[in-house]
């Protein structure tokens, strides 16, 4: 690109963007104007995906509303954009969530959660997702050895006597 055109883009780009991804559950807080006045208007829902980079970067949040889905596309540094909070973090296998498109009921919002993995003991609260489930395999890994040498010793003060 252009010197001219980075330097314009570069300072349009917001550098207080809330980080989250995919999967994530999130309000997204838009100022509307109506006629002289501005408020804020909050849209929440589920990140479906995240597409382009730099100043073209946009995400796409998917919710249901009185039984209709309803996406909307959202360009990250947009000044219309006041704030993203996010809601519930997710752990998702794909890049785009397209396949909840075609669920119906409770299951369109469905994705798994941070938290409940972390409360059953599958994903480590203060790592991240990936270290965290290699982490809860070996720790789950290393109580089935625990378990099986304690029944091996068992079993051998058992022959002992």
């Amino acid at each position: 690109m252009k010197p001219i055109v980075v330097e314009i883009t570069r300072q349009q780009i917001k550098t207080d963007v809330t980080p989250f991804k995919v999967g994530d559950g999130v309000r997204v807080h838009t100022k509307v104007k109506e006629g002289d006045k501005e408020r804020v208007q909050v849209f929440s829902g589920i990140v479906i995906s995240r597409k382009g980079r730099g100043i073209a970067e946009t995400f796409t949040v998917r919710r249901i509303s009185y039984g209709e889905g309803v996406e909307r596309v959202f360009p990250i540094h947009a000044p219309t954009i006041a704030k993203v909070e996010v809601d519930r973090v997710a752990v998702t296998q794909k890049a785009r969530l397209y396949y909840l498109r075609k669920r119906i009921g409770k299951q369109a919002t469905t994705v798994k959660e941070r938290r409940l993995l972390e409360a059953a003991g599958a994903i480590d609260a203060t790592s991240s997702t990936e270290a965290g489930l290699a982490a809860a395999e070996a720790k789950a890994a290393a109580a089935v050895k625990a378990e099986a040498d304690a029944a091996a010793k068992k079993a051998k003060a058992e022959a002992a006597k």
